[in-house]
């Protein structure tokens, strides 16, 4: 399997209901010391993802225009933008995200993760 398609596959996994609400699925995919900026400027631990993901109300995602660049033979640097609909407002948000993968024994971890709010459209 082509690297690209993998780590598409690792970013939508991530996204998805069932991995955000399972603990043991999202230690297995982040690394321990993996920091995340959020759209609107926090910034997260891998113990806080694993803490507060479950507890979030579950909104569908699309990714588009993924692409992927290795910055050395075991780091990858993913970015695509993300597309969801706020339930709470009736619109769609849309952000460009950021990922960097780290492969460890075989296993690859997203190390960073940053998302920003694009402008509505």
């Amino acid at each position: 399997m082509d690297l690209s398609k993998t780590l598409l596959d690792l970013e939508q996994s991530l996204l998805s209901q069932a991995v955000r609400s399972n603990a043991e699925d999202l230690s297995r995919l982040i690394a321990d010391e993996f920091v995340e900026i959020g759209a609107r400027g926090d910034k997260w631990s891998k113990a806080e993802v694993i803490e507060q993901l479950p507890l979030q109300t579950f909104t569908q995602r699309t990714i588009s225009q993924f692409s992927s660049r290795y910055l050395s033979d075991d780091i990858v640097l993913v970015t695509y933008h993300c597309q969801n609909v706020d339930k709470a407002q009736g619109v769609t948000v849309n952000t460009l995200r950021s990922s960097i993968w780290r492969k460890q024994a075989e296993q690859w971890q997203m190390f960073f993760h940053q998302g920003t709010l694009l402008p509505a459209q």
